[in-house]
């Protein structure tokens, strides 16, 4: 499991710097599953899970809502019979942030916790 899980959210405004694409890269090494699409000139962490049904995918978005409350970092997402798509992006600095990355990794460890 990746050493991001382990980090704190920091709380982020208008300004707030982005990861550089050096910092980006070497991330998302920490969450292989992980890629990183730009839509609407924004880069967002997107990752698709997939599950046995639609009650196991709809408990891990319920999950993934419970740690983006406590965080006051929330992501889009998706869920269908059988997956679910997440997105992290920062909205306040229309990018990446080290939390995007934090957050993804916690949503990783979930669906560990889920799928055992």
């Amino acid at each position: 499991m990746s050493d991001l899980v382990e980090q704190s959210c920091q709380a982020c405004r208008a300004g707030a710097p982005k990861v550089t694409e050096t910092e980006a890269r070497q991330l998302l090494a920490e969450i292989p599953d992980w890629a990183i699409v730009t839509r609407n000139d924004i880069p967002r962490l997107v990752r698709d899970y997939r599950f046995a049904d639609f009650i196991t995918a709809m408990a891990f978005s319920n999950r993934v809502a419970g740690l983006a409350e406590a965080e006051n970092h929330h992501p889009q997402i998706t869920t269908a019979w059988g997956s679910v798509r997440l997105e992290w992006y920062t909205h306040k600095i229309r990018g990446l942030h080290r939390n995007d990355f934090i957050c993804a990794a916690r949503s990783d460890q979930l669906f560990t916790e889920i799928e055992t």
